[in-house]
């Protein structure tokens, strides 16, 4: 059986690799600081046999989980498929068995009622264990030494919800994990279900709410006193899954809706609030002033995903798919369902965003995420056509003075996520490292760049090589060796 991937996106850097990987001492340009010691985690995805359907969601792509392992200056690397129960079936089968991103109604009658996660969004690190997540389902624990996939994790059935966000928070002065999850009962429900899980793990407390429309709440917000609901526009029903369609559609005719309720209330306080067209997928941080809540997001204008049509039949616009750094102010004290925004930078950004974790739920100063830079070069000559969809450079962006501090990865590459490396022994906000992997595509390969967060300008502190290019990456994040018990030999080195 031949099996064929067609369109641009499987030709050249992002043909898929379709192979797990190990490099057991990876090439290192420069020199990694020693007080780095630690694991930077990434999961993306990969087609290992193509789509049921041409036009597909890339979201859809089969699970991928990598680390990084650094210590002692020296880098190992890890790559696996999350072997999750639709990846070894359709393995068995050897072909692709499911229909459309999260519509069952397109999928294989032999597939009917297995688990049709791909697991394939971002990892997390609570508790000592390692999972991938993927919002249409539980999520998947990882080995986090050899990838190894363990299987579907639901925290020894106190988490009620069948789906899970791939964006929890944890609190940094307590350890608990706040999470949720959307379509909580089913697909195109309108349940969403609260948790608290404290850091040993342990399920807390459960708030079950409704929403005043299904949509993608694919990230949210808490504070030390609220937590944020975010989502806009997308939308679905059962009808339009039973009609075989993919699960959402771009309604701009719906408003953009920011829920907040507080963090140890029992959710009947929600208070629902409307805004203008935007696209809500990810949020940097919020915290709480007094009867304020103060949220930072890299919103965009209007329907970002080319692949989730609009429902008024109107064509994709990639001028509205701009987001920026924005900050939203809601006032708790007063009536009204509105809020106030204001752009901080008029740079358009990417909005896979990230921030010093130790200060989520509270009070920040930086932003970190790439950009696409147009006054630096690109050679297109040796990278190829690719000068539109190239992201050439991380910022740290300072939202109480306005500056910008800008790495630039060079003229052939394009950076994906960046992540924070908090610098051992320091507290203060933004002093470390940023971490993140860049697409060579003048010698398909994969580098993981490492810059000082506080002189992101001054270009890398070292860069690492891997001999082939590395599968895509949706969200990576960094934990410090003991956050995960990390042994101290790990791949080829050793302490």
């Amino acid at each position: 059986m031949v099996h064929k991937f067609d369109g641009p996106a499987a030709t050249g850097f992002f043909t898929p690799q379709r192979f797990d990987a190990e490099v057991l001492d990876c090439e290192v340009d420069g020199v990694i600081p020693a007080d780095i010691d630690g694991t930077f985690f990434r999961v993306g995805g990969e087609w290992f046999y193509p789509p049921k359907f041409a036009d597909d969601a890339f979201l859809h792509t089969d699970g991928y989980v990598s680390s990084f392992r650094i210590r002692n200056g020296r880098v190992s690397y890890k790559g696996r498929f999350v072997r999750t129960p639709r990846f070894k079936s359709n393995l068995e089968a050897g072909r692709q068995q499911f229909g459309y991103y999260r519509n069952r109604f397109t999928d294989d009658p032999a597939v009917a009622g297995l688990d049709a996660t791909v697991s394939n969004t971002a990892p997390l690190v609570h508790a000592g264990k390692l999972f991938t997540l993927k919002e249409d389902a539980l999520p998947y624990q990882i080995d986090p030494v050899t990838l190894e996939t363990i299987g579907p994790w639901n925290f020894g059935g106190a988490y009620k919800s069948q789906t899970f966000t791939a964006h929890p928070k944890i609190d940094p002065l307590t350890g608990e994990m706040i999470t949720f999850g959307y379509e909580a009962t089913g697909p195109a429900s309108d349940d969403l279900f609260l948790y608290y899980v404290d850091k040993a793990g342990k399920v807390g407390r459960e708030v079950r709410l409704k929403v005043p429309y299904v949509s993608i709440i694919h990230d949210f917000a808490v504070t030390q006193k609220h937590v944020i609901f975010p989502f806009a526009c997308y939308t679905t029903s059962l009808e339009r899954l039973k009609a075989g369609k993919i699960h959402w559609g771009w309604d701009k005719q719906l408003p953009s809706m920011i829920g907040i309720l507080r963090r140890d209330g029992d959710g009947s306080d929600i208070r629902w609030f409307k805004g203008p067209e935007r696209c809500m997928m990810h949020v940097f941080n919020a915290h709480s002033l007094g009867d304020k809540v103060i949220l930072y997001a890299p919103f965009y204008e209007s329907n970002f995903f080319p692949f989730f049509p609009n429902v008024d039949g109107s064509p994709w616009d990639p001028s509205k798919a701009v987001s920026h750094v924005r900050k939203l102010t809601f006032d708790l004290s007063k009536p009204g369902d509105g809020w106030e925004e204001e752009i901080l930078f008029h740079t358009p950004i990417s909005d896979l965003g990230k921030v010093d974790q130790r200060f989520t739920t509270l009070p920040q100063r930086y932003a970190f995420t790439n950009f696409s830079d147009p006054t630096r070069p690109f050679d297109e000559a040796r990278a190829g056509n690719m000068r539109g969809r190239v992201s050439n450079s991380y910022g740290r962006f300072d939202l109480h003075t306005g500056a910008l501090d800008r790495y630039f990865v060079g003229e052939t590459h394009t950076l994906q996520e960046c992540s924070f490396v908090p610098r051992r022994g320091s507290t203060a906000e933004g002093d470390g490292y940023l971490i993140g992997t860049a697409s060579n595509l003048a010698e398909m390969r994969t580098e993981l760049i490492i810059a000082d967060a506080q002189r992101l300008s001054e270009g890398d502190i070292a860069r690492v090589y891997l001999p082939f290019r590395a599968g895509t990456q949706v969200h990576g994040y960094w934990w410090d060796a003991e956050e995960i018990g990390t042994p101290t030999s790990q791949g080829g080195h050793s302490s």
